[in-house]
């Protein structure tokens, strides 16, 4: 999947009223998925928090953006990151790693690979144009 496609699924409201439990639903997990962004994704963790089991918060999901919730939450984390490296200066030049492990990135091989896929250009490609666009 893609930023653009995921982009649309993510733009998109319920189309119905009974789709607004899901809709609410999925976005308490957002809040609270991007309130812990240090710590790695744990949907069961999620499921606790807001007292639902993981079939109902999975249903909520695929109702309001047709990807299961962990997708949905890394596809989030991941842009986080490209905003990070993006918005980096040459005044201070994190690594890929710190930015990473700060979103909640443990496995940084498969975080690459999935950046990569997601955005098309490797982390540290993304990082290296930002610092040639912050000297000039």
């Amino acid at each position: 999947m893609n930023v653009d496609t995921w982009s649309e699924r993510f733009a998109r409201r319920p189309a119905r009223p009974a789709m607004g439990a899901s809709f609410e639903l999925a976005r308490q997990a957002e809040a609270l998925a991007l309130a812990n962004l240090d710590r790695p994704l744990n949907i069961a963790a999620l499921c606790h928090l807001l007292r639902v089991s993981e079939r109902t918060l999975r249903k909520a999901f695929r109702i309001t953006y047709g990807l299961s919730p962990c997708r949905h939450l890394r596809m989030l984390r991941l842009l986080r990151v490209r905003q990070a490296l993006i918005s980096s200066s040459s005044c201070q030049v994190p690594t890929v790693t710190e930015i990473a492990t700060r979103f909640g990135f443990a496995e940084l091989g498969r975080f690459s690979v999935e950046y990569r896929k997601v955005f098309g250009e490797s982390p540290s490609a993304t990082l290296r144009l930002a610092l040639a666009h912050a000297r000039h």
